[in-house]
């Protein structure tokens, strides 16, 4: 038996093993013309297996792929030219962490920017509406990762520390419900601390609760 720890590394496992062992024996065909059409049957085969038939350029990646899967050793009249090896042996760039300190990670640094733009506002009708939606997406994004209930407080009290003071919600404004919230998102509240206890039963009570015992008595 033949296992695949034996076997040659699939270089695109999309379209298997059998469409790389076909490409691998085009080179030994020595008509051209020949050699040709059986990459162009084999490209029909992977563009019936392959995933990506919406795209734009899919020919072509069929074409490529074609290319990398023979180790860029095929010699055919292709209608795409063979991709580069240097820009496919190319690594990515590195991606630097973020440098951004958030205290609260539950609300994002969106909320922060927002916070930003909502100190630069006149005071007004219009101010005091950003506030009230900015502290209801707060709101909304504190019970998505805290999914117990948020006192109005809380939310306000982070609201004007993140501000640093300069934004403040006062008595009147009134926040989105708990219920309402969590309901509009399918939000699953979890508390771990409530478990529901086991009340025995006695030996001949029946109930959706608890077990029934037989009568070691009457058990014969």
């Amino acid at each position: 038996m033949e296992y695949n720890t034996t076997r040659t590394m699939m270089l695109i496992p999309e379209y298997g093993r059998n469409i790389q062992n076909m490409i691998s024996l085009l080179p030994s065909i020595e008509d051209r013309q020949k050699r040709t059409k059986a990459a162009y049957f084999i490209i029909n085969v992977m563009a019936q297996l392959s995933q990506q038939k919406d795209s734009a350029d899919f020919k072509q990646k069929l074409w490529d792929h074609l290319h990398i899967i023979s180790e860029f050793k095929l010699d055919v009249d292709s209608p795409f030219p063979p991709p580069s090896i240097e820009k496919l042996k190319r690594k990515p760039t590195m991606i630097s962490y973020s440098t951004n300190r958030i205290k609260y990670g539950h609300y994002g640094q969106h909320v922060l920017n927002m916070i930003k733009k909502a100190v630069e506002f006149e005071e007004g009708e219009e101010k005091d509406a950003l506030v009230n939606a900015l502290a209801n997406y707060m709101k909304k994004s504190f019970l998505t990762w805290n999914r117990d209930s948020v006192n109005d407080g809380t939310i306000a009290a982070n609201l004007n520390e993140l501000s640093k003071g300069q934004i403040t919600i006062s008595d009147e404004s009134k926040l989105t419900p708990t219920n309402e919230i969590l309901a509009r998102n399918n939000i699953v509240t979890t508390n771990i601390n409530k478990k529901k206890k086991f009340v025995p039963r006695g030996d001949n009570q029946r109930g959706s609760g608890g077990f029934q015992r037989k009568n070691p008595r009457f058990s014969k």
